[in-house]
């Protein structure tokens, strides 16, 4: 069996070693130093684009990987990006005391279980999510883009009956408020939490993709479904497994972009969602790795913008994925469609 696998894992598509992308991001870095004129500034800006980035691939990978192992355009994936936040606002609202502490080990003592609680919530929500919305139309892209924006209007009306329609406050926890000075640098302390977990994130997705056996049997399953399973796997119960962890991921993504906002609305998956469209289109449906570079691109792109022409910063991004679309039609790094 083990041999088998190897021989599938052998025909699988081997990525492509094209570095021009990531030569983007540092390019893209440069042209901003040299408009931005000061080090300090620019270093600023650069970092907290690169953990703003960082958020946005958490959220976007989940749906990333949904579409590029699943084939499912899961417009409801705001949805479990509202739903972390929520429950990030509930969890950290309960445990006040640790958030208000000075203390950086209280503070992450709290944070973590609204992490583990926003993933499970929004994991057990996606099972359900894939069970009743997605599953009746796998296959028929149309449908899945209207179902499951029906799905993600329902649940936000749930949201508002739960929690209430007005914005909720998520005040950053005390260790985490101001910033690190890096000589004439500031550095915001929560940006820092949200670049590592965001390299957290991505270490763990492709180590898992690309080194363990969950991961080649997923991939060999999009590849040969029926050899898979006359080996004895049940390719449904993995492709379950796909949809809630890309949910999980997005809960994770929405307790840092609430903390990243310190507010939380309803309507706030939504309005991710257009972000989280622009990165996957830059970095090429399905891509992990494309995802990872559109985020940092979105993000760099955004800080820069906002500080050299604020009333630019509203389209720049569309005006970024308009151009590398016209450039790579297909995204920096496209990938094989599944069978």
């Amino acid at each position: 069996m083990n041999a088998t696998l190897s021989a599938v894992d052998e025909r699988l598509p081997a990525a492509r070693r094209d570095f021009l992308p990531a030569l983007l991001v540092l390019g893209l870095a440069l042209i901003a130093l040299l408009l931005v004129g000061s080090w300090s500034t620019w270093l600023t800006l650069t970092l907290a684009g690169l953990a703003m980035g960082m958020i946005i691939f958490i959220v976007a990978s989940g749906m990333t990987l949904v579409f590029g192992l699943m084939d499912v355009l899961n417009f409801g994936h705001g949805l479990f990006i509202a739903i972390g936040a929520y429950m990030a606002t509930t969890v950290l609202g309960a445990m006040g005391g640790w958030t208000a502490s000075p203390s950086l080990l209280a503070n992450l003592g709290a944070i973590v279980p609204a992490m583990i609680v926003g993933m499970l919530v929004a994991g057990a929500i996606g099972a359900v999510f894939e069970r009743v919305i997605v599953r009746p139309v796998y296959g028929q892209h149309l449908k899945q883009i209207l179902i499951t924006m029906g799905g993600l209007i329902i649940g936000e009306e749930l949201i508002k009956m739960i929690w209430g329609p007005q914005t909720l406050s998520l005040p950053m926890p005390e260790a985490l408020r101001g910033a690190l000075l890096l000589g004439d640098a500031a550095i915001e302390k929560f940006r820092l939490l949200a670049l590592g977990s965001g390299v957290a994130v991505l270490l763990l997705l492709v180590w898992i993709l690309n080194r363990s056996k969950l991961g080649l049997l997923i991939r060999a399953g999009v590849e040969d479904r029926e050899m898979v399973e006359s080996l004895g796997y049940r390719i449904r119960h993995l492709f379950v497994a796909v949809f809630v962890a890309g949910s999980m991921l997005a809960g994770l993504g929405g307790v840092l972009w609430g903390l990243y906002q310190q507010s939380v609305v309803p309507q706030m998956g939504a309005q991710v969602n257009v972000l989280i469209f622009i990165v996957i289109m830059i970095g090429g449906l399905g891509s992990t790795v494309g995802c990872l570079i559109g985020a940092l691109l979105v993000g760099l792109m955004a800080n820069y913008t906002g500080f050299l022409l604020p009333k630019a910063a509203l389209f720049s991004n569309i005006a970024l994925m308009v151009a590398i679309l016209l450039w790579r039609p297909q995204g920096v790094y496209p990938v094989a469609q599944p069978r």
